[in-house]
């Protein structure tokens, strides 16, 4: 089964990972280091040196294994891993000069990893420790002989001091390259998270609205099949009077209109898309969507302009897809109820629909709070739910809404939406 969010990964177990990586540089510098120091003579005991930097592999090989199985990895498993680190330092610095040891910077590493990986609790007990350790490597070491100064071609080398300053290129690069990527993982963890709470807070308003509407549908019933039963009779009464009953008619056609509505709400609610719809070309699919609200919309001028180019691919219809384009040309007929312009143009992979109104065009506040769940820019004669929704019905589909105000007046929504979600297979 897979899991809702697969990218999302334990940010410990990935900080285990580097810490592995981070580990295997430090044992290829010690050993590095260990053999130079052979090479110019200085004695040093092999055994605790082989002791210290064994344990480090094998602790390495346990950890390998561990990041092959597909568990998470807690704190406490990543505290224990540093502390073995800690340890295999100090008996590594121990037997090889204590403090006077120049790769003593190795143990701000294990540190600089907590710090950033670790909870606080954890990051200053291994601090503690640390120091401690360093603490007591200055009264309690194994003196090494020969190892501040050495002649090599002619001239004369602390030996202290280079490996102090290979400790700092050493420390300096592991830091930036390690320590960066740490960072850079809990900040794509908290976004990550951020996201799905957001998507989380989504799908709450989503349900509540679905609630909502189900609700008003069952409510509004009622009055609706009275009003239509109250136009019926007056119909009879205004048999004579063409005008009014013409009038009359554009009442009864809205009425059936909000019937239907409701109706889809229970109706096709939970229904498969191959069960709410039927296979159209895409032309048909939205002049069928434009005569639908021509139909609610009489009044007002909708100037078309469909260009398909080469192709007309056949889709799915979608109920909720037909209400998204509805709710555009109603917010662009508000604002402009004299005349809408609406171009698509489409070809086998996107179509983008274009509605421009003439309106007074979108003010910084209005541009703010657009899409925002109950904000209305109709001065209290609008829900605030047209973009909102529509946003919502494009987003599964994977496409985009974008309103700005045109260049010569009036708000120009465009709309992109692939189309390998609606087309139907050959």
């Amino acid at each position: 089964m897979n899991t809702p969010f697969p990218n999302l990964e334990n940010p410990t177990r990935r900080n285990l990972q580097r810490l592995f990586l981070l580990r295997s540089v430090m044992v290829a510098f010690m050993l590095a280091a260990t053999l130079t120091l052979f090479y110019l003579n200085i004695p040093l005991p092999k055994l605790p040196i082989a002791f210290a930097v064994g344990g480090m592999l094998l602790l390495n090989f346990m950890t390998l294994l561990r990041l092959q199985k597909f568990s998470n990895v807690t704190d406490q498993e990543l505290l224990l891993q540093l502390l073995g680190d800690l340890l295999a330092l100090t008996v590594l610095f121990y037997f090889t000069g204590g403090y006077s040891n120049p790769l003593v910077w190795m143990y701000l590493l294990p540190l600089t990893v907590a710090a950033v990986a670790l909870k606080r609790e954890y990051a200053w007990l291994l601090a503690i420790i640390a120091v401690s350790c360093y603490s007591t490597l200055v009264f309690y070491y194994v003196p090494l002989s020969h190892l501040h100064m050495h002649y090599l071609a002619g001239k004369s080398l602390d030996i202290h001091l280079v490996g102090m300053w290979l400790g700092f290129v050493v420390s300096a690069g592991i830091i930036a390259f390690f320590v960066t990527r740490i960072g850079q993982s809990l900040r794509d963890y908290d976004q990550m998270m951020a996201s799905i709470r957001e998507k989380s807070l989504e799908s709450e308003r989503a349900l509540s609205l679905g609630t909502l509407a189900t609700s008003a549908a069952h409510e509004l019933g009622t009055p609706l099949a009275t009003m239509a039963i109250i136009s019926k009779e007056l119909a009879q009464d205004l048999s004579n009077q063409p005008e009014q009953l013409q009038q009359l008619e554009i009442i009864r056609t809205q009425i059936g209109r909000c019937k239907e509505i409701l109706s889809s709400i229970t109706h096709h609610a939970g229904q498969s898309r191959a069960d709410a719809g039927h296979g159209l070309t895409l032309s048909q699919f939205l002049q069928e969507a434009i005569q639908r609200w021509r139909d609610t919309r009489p009044a007002t001028e909708l100037v078309i302009d469909l260009n398909n180019g080469s192709s007309d691919p056949l889709i799915f219809t979608d109920k909720t897809l037909t209400q998204a384009i509805q709710n555009l040309l109603d917010n662009a007929a508000d604002a402009s109820p004299e005349r809408v312009l609406f171009n698509a143009i489409w070809d086998n992979d996107t179509l983008k629909i274009q509605i421009r109104d003439f309106g007074n065009g979108l003010s910084d506040e209005v541009k703010k709070q657009l899409g925002t769940p109950f904000f209305s820019s109709k001065n209290g004669n609008g829900m605030g739910l047209g973009v909102y929704l529509t946003e919502i019905i494009l987003a599964k589909f994977g496409g985009t809404l974008t309103l700005s105000n045109h260049s010569e007046g009036g708000v120009l929504t465009v709309v992109k939406l692939p189309l390998h979600k609606l087309r139907i297979a050959h």
